[in-house]
C-alpha cells in the first residue's frame, strides 16, 4: 500500500510536466538553483565519490568490480520486464526475461554474463522511457543532490523505479539494501574507469554545468531516438556526443 500511495504521489508530480515545450533547445527555468546543486555535488565528487570510487577500483580486483556490476544488472532486469510490457515492447520483454533466467542461474546470480554470449545483450529501460513511450514531455531540466543532472520526467521515472523494484520486494528484509548497494559499487566502478573523461567535463570545462546539461540531454534524446538540442554550437555538440559514446555507451 506504502507503495501505490508513493507512485500517486509521484503521479501528482507529474503534472508538472503536463505542459511541456517540445523537446528541443533547453528549458532551465531552475538554473539557479541547479546551479548550486551542481557545485554541491562538485564539492561531493572532490571530498567523498572521488576518494571512495579511486579506493574501490584501485583495491578490488577488476573481475571482481565487473562481477559486482552484473549483479546489479541481473537484479534491475525485472524492472526492465515490466517496463518493456508498459511500453509494449513485446519482444524486448521475452529478451529481457530470457536473458534474467539465463544470468540468474548459469550466471551465478548474475555474477557472470553467459546471456550475452548468446546473442542476449543488455537492452535497458527504465520508467522514464516509459513516460516518454505515453507521450510525456521531458519537461524542465533538473539537477538532483548526488545524483546529477536529470529533467523532470527522468526524476519521476527514477523515483518510480526505486519504489517498484519488484527484486527489493521480496528479499529477505536482511538483504533489502543489497540491490542499492551494488549499485552504488557499479557508479564506483564507472567513475573509477572513466575518471579522466569525467574530470575533463566536469572540471575543465570553461562552465561544466552547460557542458554537462549539453551532454545529458543529447545523450537521453539520443537514447529515446528524439532530436538533439539546438542551442550548442558545433564545438560543444561534438564534445558531447564523443562523451556520449566514450562513457555512456
Amino acid at each position: 500500500m506504502k507503495h501505490f500511495v508513493l507512485v500517486m504521489s509521484l503521479s501528482c508530480l507529474l503534472a508538472a510536466c503536463g505542459t511541456q515545450t517540445p523537446t528541443v533547445g533547453t528549458s532551465d527555468p531552475y538554473e539557479t538553483s541547479n546551479r548550486q546543486t551542481h557545485e554541491a555535488n562538485l564539492k561531493l565528487d572532490r571530498a567523498v565519490i572521488k576518494p571512495v570510487s579511486t579506493a574501490y577500483g584501485t583495491v578490488v580486483p577488476n573481475p571482481v568490480r565487473i562481477g559486482v556490476s552484473n549483479v546489479s544488472e541481473t537484479l534491475g532486469l525485472p524492472s526492465v520486464v515490466i517496463n518493456d510490457v508498459l511500453q509494449f515492447q513485446l519482444g524486448d520483454a521475452l529478451h529481457n526475461t530470457a536473458r534474467f533466467a539465463l544470468n540468474a542461474t548459469f550466471g551465478i546470480g548474475g555474477l557472470f554474463d553467459p546471456a550475452t554470449i548468446f546473442g542476449l545483450e543488455e537492452r535497458n529501460t527504465g520508467f522514464a522511457d516509459t513516460l516518454h513511450a505515453w507521450g510525456t514531455g521531458e519537461g524542465n531540466y533538473l539537477v538532483l543532490p548526488v545524483y546529477g543532472p536529470s529533467t523532470e520526467r527522468d526524476t519521476v521515472g527514477l523515483l518510480v523505479d526505486i519504489a517498484l523494484d519488484p527484486i527489493g520486494s521480496v528479499l529477505d528484509p536482511s538483504l533489502e539494501d543489497l540491490p542499492l548497494a551494488l549499485k552504488f559499487a557499479d557508479i564506483a566502478d564507472t567513475r573509477y574507469r572513466y575518471s579522466d573523461l569525467y574530470e575533463s567535463v566536469i572540471y575543465d570545462s570553461a562552465d561544466s554545468y552547460v557542458q554537462l546539461r549539453l551532454t545529458y540531454l543529447d545523450r537521453r534524446r539520443f537514447e529515446l531516438g528524439v532530436k538533439a538540442t539546438q542551442d550548442a554550437t558545433p564545438d560543444q555538440e561534438n564534445q558531447a556526443y564523443s562523451i556520449y559514446e566514450d562513457f555512456y555507451e
